[in-house]
């Protein structure tokens, strides 16, 4: 090793060393929050622009709903091969690198001439707006314990800001330049955020000793899987990942179909405004982290479950009012973020050196249920209506709700996961 290679090195631990030991800036972590925004709307722009992409590009009707699917599948094919990266690789350069290559897969998308480029693009981009998870389990990392919680809330708000107010701003921006518009713009604020993450970030050497950090990469995909195998906690949430993630797409998969048809009519965007109606209730539960720091977590989360099955009730009186829908969604919303957040928050801490790991392995089940309330609630829509619906999404609530009942009833964790009685 060269005298300047050793002196890159020992500055490159200090500044990781110095960055641990301040923790994570509030500036800092509105700055992941609002990158976490920018990424996960990439996968949720298409939602309102199918017909116009299919229009453009000679797609048929029935075949459009392919570029929802491979997006998707990008993103779940990322959350096991490049999120465990995190864990074995510098974050920064590692999140930097997802960020630039988000923006080009973005271009391709918005310059496709036919149908072939526009899926290898969205492709692409599902599987590099992972770089979300490694934003959340970083920012973990940077935290003190004292305010993992706090910062993982923060953070998450803004994952959950982007995805539901993604809709909105691409049907917004389509009728201003139309869908190629869209990406174009978002691309060009990908490139801006990967400068301002390039100029904050530290550098991070994963934690773990040597061992760790000379792990092979087949070996960091089977450490997943042992991870799931060894923590319980691990298994818990990503039960209620599951479980709270259907619930909330069997709505918003569904509440399209309704309020397009008369007698309201509406427009995409104005459906779109309910996404930012929702926001409201994300931002407000972005500090259950905070209560999961001081030990509240299950209590957090049993609150927070039977607050997602009460919002059923106004959401099934949408035939009598919209104002019953909007009290619903604030609901629904406030309840799955702060489960959400308690989640990551939990699971973090029981193995802070594998945050990578963790929040990818977890969120795989958030994809899941994801799919599986998707495509319930449009099938049970079209068998028993908007009741049908409420009682799907009630249902699944119901089965979180027990499912917390029966883990509060077993014997409680180490006091070193949740420092609970």
């Amino acid at each position: 090793m060269t005298n300047e290679t050793a002196r890159t090195a020992v500055h490159a631990a200090y500044q990781e060393a110095d960055a641990t030991e301040r923790g994570l800036s509030r500036g800092t972590a509105l700055l992941f929050a609002v990158a976490c925004g920018l990424s996960v709307a990439n996968v949720y722009f298409a939602q309102p622009l199918l017909d116009a992409m299919a229009n453009d590009l000679g797609i048929t009707p029935g075949a459009i709903g392919i570029v929802v699917t491979l997006t998707q599948t990008g993103y779940a094919l990322g959350l096991i091969l490049i999120v465990p990266l995190g864990d074995l690789w510098d974050r920064r350069r590692l999140i930097v690198g997802q960020t630039v290559l988000s923006a080009i897969a973005l271009v391709l998308v918005g310059t496709a001439s036919g149908a072939v480029a526009l899926l290898i693009g969205m492709i692409l981009v599902g599987l590099m707006a992972v770089v979300v998870q490694v934003l959340v389990a970083f920012a973990a990392t940077l935290a003190t314990p004292a305010e993992r919680g706090r910062a993982i809330g923060t953070v998450t708000s803004g994952v959950v800001s982007g995805i539901l107010l993604a809709r909105f701003v691409a049907g917004t921006l389509a009728d201003i330049g139309g869908w190629r518009l869209v990406y174009l713009v978002s691309a060009a604020l990908m490139l801006v955020m990967a400068a301002l993450l390039a100029r904050v970030l530290p550098r991070h050497r994963p934690g773990g000793g040597a061992e760790a950090r000379t792990r092979s990469y087949s070996a960091l995909l089977r450490s997943t899987a042992t991870l799931f195998a060894a923590e319980p906690i691990l298994r818990e949430r990503a039960a209620f990942g599951l479980l709270i993630f259907a619930s909330v797409n069997v709505f918003w998969n569904s509440i399209v179909l309704p309020l397009a048809a008369p007698p309201f009519a509406l427009s995409h965007t104005s459906i779109g405004l309910l996404g930012i109606i929702g926001v409201a209730g994300a931002l407000a539960a972005r500090n259950s982290g905070r209560l999961a720091d001081l030990g509240w977590g299950r209590r957090t989360t049993g609150l927070s479950l039977m607050l997602l099955l009460a919002a059923w009730l106004p959401i099934a009186f949408l035939a009598t009012s919209l104002w019953f829908v909007v009290v619903g969604v604030i609901m629904i919303d406030l309840a799955v973020q702060a489960v959400h957040v308690t989640n990551q928050s939990l699971i973090i801490a029981a193995r802070p050196e594998a945050a990578s790991r963790l929040i990818g392995g977890y969120m795989v089940f958030y994809s899941i249920g994801s799919g599986l309330g998707a495509i319930g609630s449009t099938a049970v829509y079209a068998m028993a209506g908007w009741i049908g619906v409420c009682i799907l999404g009630a249902g699944i609530s119901s089965v979180a709700l027990l499912f917390w009942v029966i883990t509060v009833s077993r014997a409680p964790m180490p006091a070193a996961v949740c420092s609970e009685a």
